[in-house]
Formats: C-alpha cells, sequence, structure tokens
C-alpha cells in the first residue's frame, strides 16, 4: 500500500461514498442488527491493538531517546528506527480498521450518527498517515499517532464496557470527560507541531504543519459538535418534557411507543441505553412512558473519536394515570 498514494486515496474516497450515500440505501428496508456482542469484541479488539501500538511507539522512540523539543527523522538501518517504521505503518493500518465504526452505525440503521464530523474524520486519518509514513516514518510528528493511541485506548475501552449494558454504567462514571480529554488531545498536538516554527529543527517543515493544521481542524470541529450537542441539551431536554406533559394533560396519558430520541452521534459506536430498555419503553430523557420515572443516561456516539451526554433526573415523573409531576431537568 505504499507504493503509491492511489489505493488509499480510492479506499478514502470509497468510505465516505459507503458511509453517506451507498449503504444507507442497501440498509433502508432492511431491520437494524443486534450487533452487542460483536461490538464487545471489536471494541476488546480495538482497545488491545491501541495498547500494542502506544506501547510501540514508546519503546521505539517516545519511551527513551526522543526528543520532545526536536526529533529530526531517522532514515537508516538502526533496529529503533526500523521498529519505529513499523510502528507507522501499523498505526496506518489501525486507521482502516477504524471504517468498522460507521459499519457498526450502519448496520444498526444508527445512520443519523455517520455525521459530517464522523465521516471527515475517519475518511481523511489514512491519506494522511500514509504521507507521513511515506516520506517522514519516525521523528517529530510521530508525536501525534502516539498521544492518537494512547486516547484510542481511553476510548474504545469505555466503548466495550459502554456495550456490555446498563449494569456496567457505574463503572464508566468518567464518560463526561472523554470529549474534553479529546480536544486537550488536539490542543496538544498542534502546540507540539507548531514549537518547530520557533526552533531549527532538522525536521521537514511542511509536514509538521500539516499534521499541525489537523490538529487546529479537528479542535474547532469537535468544539462546535460539542457546542451543539452540549450546550443547547438542557432547552432541547426541557421542550420534550414539556411536550410530553402538554400530551399527558391532554390525552389523560402517555401512550407506549411514544419514544423522543434526543441521542445525537459523532465519532464511535457505542449502544444507546434505548437500545438496551426499548422493551421498558424508555425515552432518551429517562421518562418511563408506561408509567413511572428511573434514571437513564442517553449516550452520544463518539471519535475518533466521542461525545457523551447524560441527563440527569431529579425526583419526579410522569404517572400512567394522567397525573403529572414536575421533572427537573439539570
Amino acid at each position: 500500500m505504499m507504493s503509491s498514494p492511489f489505493p488509499t486515496l480510492g479506499l478514502c474516497i470509497f468510505y465516505a461514498y459507503f458511509s453517506k450515500s451507498l449503504a444507507p440505501k442497501l440498509m433502508e428496508k432492511r431491520k437494524p442488527m443486534d450487533l452487542r456482542n460483536t461490538l464487545v469484541i471489536y471494541n476488546l479488539f480495538q482497545t488491545i491493538f491501541s495498547t500494542w501500538i502506544f506501547y510501540e511507539y514508546l519503546q521505539s522512540g517516545w519511551g527513551g531517546h526522543y526528543s520532545f523539543r526536536c526529533q529530526p527523522v531517522d532514515y537508516s538501518d538502526n533496529p529503533l528506527a526500523l521498529r519505529m517504521a513499523r510502528t507507522c505503518w501499523w498505526y496506518y493500518v489501525s486507521k482502516f480498521t477504524e471504517f468498522f465504526d460507521t459499519l457498526f452505525f450502519i448496520l444498526r440503521k444508527k445512520t443519523q450518527h455517520v455525521s459530517t464530523l464522523h465521516v471527515i474524520h475517519h475518511g481523511c486519518m489514512p491519506f494522511s498517515v500514509w504521507m507521513g509514513m511515506k516520506f517522514a516514518p519516525g521523528g517529530h510528528s510521530t508525536f501525534f499517532a502516539m498521544l492518537n493511541a494512547f486516547v484510542h485506548i481511553v476510548m474504545y475501552f469505555y466503548y466495550m464496557v459502554a456495550a456490555l449494558g446498563p449494569k456496567y454504567q457505574k463503572y464508566i462514571w468518567w464518560k463526561k470527560y472523554l470529549t474534553a480529554f479529546q480536544m486537550a488531545q488536539f490542543v496538544a498536538i498542534f502546540t507540539h507541531q507548531f514549537q518547530l516554527l520557533f526552533t531549527e529543527c532538522d525536521y521537514p517543515k511542511g509536514f509538521m504543519v500539516w499534521i499541525g493544521l489537523h490538529g487546529v481542524m479537528f479542535l474547532f470541529l469537535f468544539s462546535d459538535f460539542y457546542k451543539q450537542a452540549y450546550n443547547k441539551r438542557v432547552g432541547r431536554a426541557k421542550r420534550e418534557a414539556e411536550a410530553l406533559l402538554a400530551k399527558t394533560h391532554a390525552n389523560g396519558k402517555l401512550h407506549n411507543g411514544d419514544v423522543v430520541n434526543n441521542n445525537q452521534g459523532a465519532c464511535m459506536p457505542v449502544l444507546n441505553d434505548d437500545d438496551e430498555l426499548h422493551q421498558r419503553k424508555v425515552t432518551g430523557n429517562g421518562i418511563y412512558l408506561n408509567g413511572g420515572a428511573k434514571t437513564a443516561n442517553s449516550y452520544s456516539n463518539g471519535n475518533s473519536n466521542g461525545f457523551v451526554e447524560s441527563i440527569q433526573q431529579s425526583n419526579g415523573g410522569i404517572g400512567e394515570n394522567g397525573g403529572a409531576r414536575v421533572r427537573k431537568i439539570q
């Protein structure tokens, strides 16, 4: 795959077409697939794969003789240089295995999660990493790959636990920090890259700028999605709760099957609580439509990376007999 850029470029273009056009059409008249066990196995594999890549980056340079200030590329046949090049190649391969994130969304008919951000993030990375592998298989810019592998260890571990079901959610209380964790990664990447603008270093300046701009671009894209997914969430949840209350007053009770789903997807394959609790008729806001109220967290999928939300429910709920108590959305 390294002799020419066209196979990689062709796969990236086909991925975008498949994700946004072909696959949704193929699934249009098919039922969503139950992939819970598959997702657990897949996310476990990605966690182990990312851990191994991170370890190899440390062993071949970043855990010892590499400089965080300036690190030229070693193009020699030095064993550590060759080990670094092999690690870069496996990191390149990992960008293709991440295409399965999108495939699982589509097979589960969660096409709303295959956002523009999701497709851009997954679609451009293989070609960018190909360029790095081809012209700079080591040195300064491999810092971004090492850091990204570490982030993926955390992210895919989270997705694996989330896919196990609601009884394991107590072990991933730290989910609310994941989006900030991802964005901190991008800040660290472009800060590390752009320091070479002020330092003499025998490293290709063009590729340094290329990787640094990736960090800036993804920071802005993720930040924009973060604002939309989080800052407007409370207002939307309140409107949905008011609509449910109004329907209660109008009809006397809520009907089974009236589901309000405010889950939004971003980057990675996380099963939503409304999938797991479908038989119990749970809305995205944690309201049982057949009466009573319990807490239910609503997860958004997302990363490369991932975005996660949790709408906390206080005491109160909507009764089946039409009696309504005020429900506080925090």
